[in-house]
Formats: structure tokens, sequence, C-alpha cells
């Protein structure tokens, strides 16, 4: 009966043990799961980020409608400057700049071209796919308006929250800002009660300290940070 209890105990403590390592190898794992969550989210914000910067060097404004802004990225060209030629010492001595020394090749008069000594100076402008300067082959532009993972909880995917206004600063300037973000429940969700504890907990922590209870780039406000990410 003794080696019976033996037995019985020593099959319990196995139980416990493994029970114990279950415990924390799928905290662990959740865990892990929720910091490359963020990763993805912070990825795709950067993207957004890409586009955005794009559209507002060309159109002087930022884009607040995802329709359009996938169009741009799509069909959108960059301009890329073609160098040839560099200038010397002696010559930015003179004065010349880079600006000065396309102005004088552009205006193809031979001998002042060679009277500057820019003969091989070249600096041509040329439109080059936005798509394929700024993100990788085979990117899937239309995905760009979606918060990774948000379908984990079974439902749809959900977009960013996107904003685009002008502003008045603090010195009566106006200049355009945006916002791009996803707050903590789109993207930390799960059939799981682990993940809407994780939420609450993040919400609670950041509406706490007065921040924005998820991932974001730039911002709409008066806080306008040059649309950094707020993890950044």
């Amino acid at each position: 009966m003794k080696k019976l209890i033996n037995v019985v105990l020593g099959i319990c403590a196995l139980a416990m043990l493994f029970i114990c390592y279950r415990s924390i190898a799928d905290q662990q794992n959740f865990e892990a799961e929720v910091k490359q969550r963020e990763v993805d989210v912070k990825t795709r914000l950067i993207e957004i980020r890409k586009a955005q910067e794009a559209y507002k060097e060309q159109y002087k404004e930022y884009c607040g409608n995802w329709d359009s802004l996938i169009t741009f990225i799509k069909e959108g060209k960059l301009p890329t400057v073609i160098k040839q030629g560099v200038l010397t010492e002696e010559q930015m001595e003179k004065g010349l700049t880079e600006a000065k020394a396309a102005a004088i090749v552009n205006r193809g008069n031979q001998a002042e071209i060679a009277a500057n000594g820019l003969q091989e100076f070249r600096r041509d402008t040329t439109w080059v796919s936005l798509i394929d300067s700024l993100y990788p082959a085979g990117y899937v532009a239309d995905d760009i308006r979606y918060i990774p993972h948000s379908e984990a909880a079974g439902g749809e995917k959900k977009e960013f929250d996107l904003l685009a206004v002008w502003i008045k600063t603090k010195s009566d300037a106006i200049i355009p800002v945006m916002e791009c973000g996803a707050e903590v429940e789109s993207y930390i969700c799960g059939e799981s009660k682990l993940w809407s504890r994780e939420a609450a907990n993040r919400r609670e922590v950041a509406e706490g300290m007065g921040n924005y209870p998820g991932l974001k780039i730039g911002d709409a406000g008066l806080n306008w940070n040059n649309n950094a990410g707020n993890w950044e």
C-alpha cells in the first residue's frame, strides 16, 4: 500500500510540474505573440508614413482618404535626380552651388558652361514608380489600410484611423498635419480572455498617463511631431 501511495504521489508531482511548465510556456508564447503583433502594426504604420510623406511632397498636404492614398501608391511617381559630375572646391569657392550649376547647364549656353567648367555636369530629373521605390517587390497596396491581426477574434479586418487636417500653430502658421493609429483592442485581440485582459491593462496604463491607447504615427492636434511614431 505504501508503495502504491508513493507511486500516486510521484505521478501527482509530475502532473503538477507539467501543469506549471505548460502555464509558463503558454505565458511566454502569449507574450511573444503580443510583441510580434506590435512589430507588425508598427511596420504597417511606417509604410503608411512613407506614402503620406511622398503624397505631401507632391500635393503640399496629407491625404485623409484611404482610396486616394492607395491609388497614389499604385500609380504615383517619385522624382529622382540623376547626377553626373561633381563641383570642385575651386568652383565652389567661386560661388557655384548645385542649384547655380544646374541652372547654367539648363540654359544651354555652351560658352557659359565652358567658362564655368561644367561640360561634364548634369542634373536630370526622371520619374520612377512610387510603389517600386518605397516598397518591396510584390507589395500589396490594398492591404495598407488594414490593421494587422485585427481579424484574430473572428471578425473582419479593421482599418487604421486616418486623419489629415490643417492646423494653426502657436506662431500662427498654417500647416498640414496627419495622424494614423490603431487602438490597442484592434490588434491585441483573440478568443482567449488573455487578449481582452491584456488590451484592457494596456489601455488603462496609456490613458492614465494621458497617452494614446495604442500605436500611432503623427498628431493631428497642436502636439505636431513630424509624423513620429508614439513608440519612437
